[in-house]
């Protein structure tokens, strides 16, 4: 039996795949089945052919997504880079969750949606899940896959929290299309960074529009002391409440900000936070975490979802494979480093 904590991008990848290869699994997920809501990503062919290992219709993901021409860096000091999309396609979260939600729920899963999960104690047999006033026993392996307030981690490893990365990034989407429309190129996922004069990073804004789309989409990293609150998702708020801080924060595209500030009435609004590796309890085959819940990374780092969707498949295939989910999972740790060190080397240059 494999147990799925968490039904968000990954565990319901992870349990509809597996159930459809004839493995009995059961999701837990607190929210009911659906789409629900959420920002947009974007997510590499990494992470699309992740999800058609598993099993999930790519036609049915192209349906609902569509393809970026590339991706375009530049700053505040007049430094300029592009990169040639790698597979990248753009996403609301809500459709992509819809797809996946309907992946899972056409499998022979079990689905225990609706409540939530409180605490999840491990032993090498047997775990005992806490949801609302029931206790649930289950043998097998234990997957969390319950983002960075992970209820499994907290009951495996309760000193590896969450710390504030420095950031407090906002998402918005406009309600009325751009016009005239943005000089930037279409499809194209833009950044422009704000360095200070000591050569110190400062926000980031990002953007990406289609002349056929109703909305653009932007986002804004904005270093500076955490929102209070205990979560990251500090949840929609009126631009209005935000307006002034984004446009403080990006006095060099004032113009191109201004335009997309206009025509967007609410924006997502977070605190980045990351979950360190160092230090973290190796994997094991009674019980693994995946993504968010063990190694999550500001989201203005864009590799979150493809981190979470690499690693479902890895222990996916080990299950088919009759392999060991914990050397999966510690070999998919090593992989996240080596990505992230080089990733930290490009910016460098």
């Amino acid at each position: 039996m494999v147990s799925v904590i968490g039904g968000g991008i990954a565990g319901s990848c992870l349990a509809g795949g597996l159930a459809r290869e004839g493995h009995p699994v059961a999701i837990y997920e607190q929210q009911h089945p659906g789409p629900g809501a959420g920002a947009f990503l974007f997510i590499d062919g990494r992470g699309h052919d992740a999800m058609e290992a598993m099993g999930v219709d790519r036609s049915a993901l192209q349906e609902v997504s569509y393809p970026l021409e590339g991706l375009d860096y530049e700053d505040s000091r007049g430094r300029r880079s592009a990169m040639p999309s790698r597979g990248h396609r753009f996403w609301l979260r809500r459709n992509l969750m819809g797809v996946l939600s309907e992946f899972v729920a056409d499998s022979p899963a079990e689905l225990c949606y609706g409540a939530p999960i409180s605490s999840v104690t491990s032993s090498e047999d047997s775990h005992a899940i806490r949801r609302g006033a029931d206790v649930v026993a289950a043998e097998g392996l234990l997957v969390g896959a319950d983002g960075i307030d992970s209820v499994v981690r907290a009951g495996l490893e309760p000193g590896r929290t969450p710390v504030y990365a420095g950031d407090v990034v906002l998402y918005g989407m406009t309600s009325t299309p751009l016009d005239p429309p943005p000089t930037t190129d279409p499809a194209v996922l833009h950044f422009f960074a704000e360095v200070a004069e000591d050569g110190s990073a400062g926000s980031t804004f990002g953007h990406i529009w289609r002349p056929q789309d109703p909305a653009a989409l932007w986002f804004v990293r904005i270093p500076r002391e955490p929102l209070p609150g205990t979560r990251d998702d500090i949840g929609m708020r009126p631009v209005d409440e935000w307006a002034e801080t984004v446009l403080a924060a990006t006095p060099s595209s004032q113009s191109l900000v201004s335009a997309f500030l206009a025509r967007t009435e609410v924006v997502h609004v977070s605190n980045a936070r990351n979950v360190s590796l160092e230090q973290a309890r190796a994997p094991q085959d009674s019980v693994v975490l995946i993504g968010d819940a063990d190694h999550a990374i500001t989201p203005a780092a864009g590799v979150g979802a493809r981190d979470a969707l690499e690693d479902a498949r890895a222990v996916f295939d080990a299950i088919i494979g009759a392999d060991s989910p914990a050397e999966a999972m510690t070999q998919r740790r090593k992989q996240i480093l080596t990505d992230r060190e080089a990733a930290q080397r490009a910016r460098r240059r």
